[in-house]
């Protein structure tokens, strides 16, 4: 599985939150850092774009974070992660940056992902992404972190 991101996580705290999943994930998940792009915003964008899209393996399942994208709770989106596994399309999931996503993201797009209307900074959605793509293998494997509270 890949995660592609734009900006680079400085902060030791928040990079020590990511380490602290990354290292559970079977298969491993592989971040790769897009550096910010400059200019006006739609030049940014598409520069972004060029990068997030040189990053994406052809053949992954790319899976764009978007406050306009489905609202997955815990057990879909493990039923949605192993689905894509299990079908042999490697997840490649995708932040953009501080200007969103070019169009031509979206459109490449094999589906899209919301964590709800409310706006998050990046480093933080890279953070709870990585956390859900743990507990959606936790899910899929009946461990016990996963408790819904739900019957």
């Amino acid at each position: 599985m890949r995660l592609v991101a734009i900006g680079r996580m400085k902060d030791k705290s928040e990079r020590a939150l990511v380490e602290r999943y990354l290292k559970r994930l079977r298969p491993k998940l592989e971040i790769i850092e897009l550096p910010d792009g400059r200019g006006s915003p739609d030049e940014i964008k598409r520069r972004e774009a060029q990068a997030i899209l040189a990053a994406c393996p052809a053949q992954s399942h790319v899976v764009v974070l978007d406050e306009a994208g489905h609202n997955f709770s815990s057990p879909e989106f493990s039923n949605a992660v192993q689905g894509w596994l299990t079908a042999g399309h490697t997840p490649c999931f995708v932040i953009g940056g501080a200007e969103g996503l070019d169009a031509s993201v979206i459109q490449r797009a094999d589906a899209s992902m919301s964590f709800g209307t409310l706006t998050w900074p990046h480093m933080l959605v890279r953070i709870m992404l990585v956390e859900q793509i743990y507990r959606a293998q936790a899910i899929a494997a009946g461990h016990p972190y996963h408790r819904s509270g739900r019957p």
